[in-house]
């Protein structure tokens, strides 16, 4: 049959194919491999997505634009890094041209004192936590774009200061700057919570 695939590493099988191999397939305009690679990376990609944004379905449209971003800008890619971390600033810068678009949002001192949630398990308690939920997710849409970016990527997908560099585009000692300051402006925002 014309056009078959003779080898055995098939992007349908993505598990046990090489990334290195997909990508080059995929940039050679292999839409298989490309899917492959979006199926490998996505759950992960989503999740950073809507914890930078705060909503499922911008971050569903910001993955969206980043994946195709990424496609056009495939054969470009020439494996300077990982292609985890080149897809991660595709989608990390994305997310922050979106932040960047945001109006700004009220400064911290305008939050009101929260009082002292108790420890027990009741109806209180459940809905003292969706409080401190919803006061952390406000905290963060008030941090600098760069500074939630930094500081996701650090504490809620457990990335390295390196990859985190890379991914932002920026030098590690301003990661590690970024991440303080958005430690600090959060303790300083959910301090009646601890």
């Amino acid at each position: 049959m014309a056009g078959a695939r003779t080898d055995t590493a098939s992007p349908d099988a993505c598990g046990d194919t090489d990334e290195d191999l997909l990508v080059v397939r995929a940039a050679e305009g292999d839409e298989d491999a490309f899917a492959a690679l979006v199926q490998r990376h996505a759950p992960a990609l989503i999740r950073v997505a809507t914890r930078l944004l705060g909503t499922r379905s911008e971050a569903e449209d910001a993955l969206q634009d980043a994946f195709l971003s990424a496609w056009r800008r495939l054969p470009e890619f020439h494996g300077n890094s990982s292609f985890t971390t080149w897809i991660y600033r595709i989608v990390t810068n994305r997310c922050l041209n979106v932040l960047r678009s945001r109006r700004p949002m009220a400064s911290l001192e305008s939050a009101g004192e929260v009082p002292a949630a108790e420890h027990v398990s009741s109806p209180a308690r459940i809905t003292e936590a969706r409080d401190a939920v919803r006061e952390l997710r406000d905290a963060l849409e008030v941090l600098s774009a760069e500074q939630r970016a930094c500081w996701v990527l650090r504490e809620l997908d457990g990335r390295p200061y390196e990859f985190i560099a890379e991914a932002v585009g920026i030098s590690q000692e301003a990661v590690r700057a970024r991440v303080f300051r958005a430690r600090r402006s959060l303790t300083q925002a959910m301090g009646a919570w601890r």
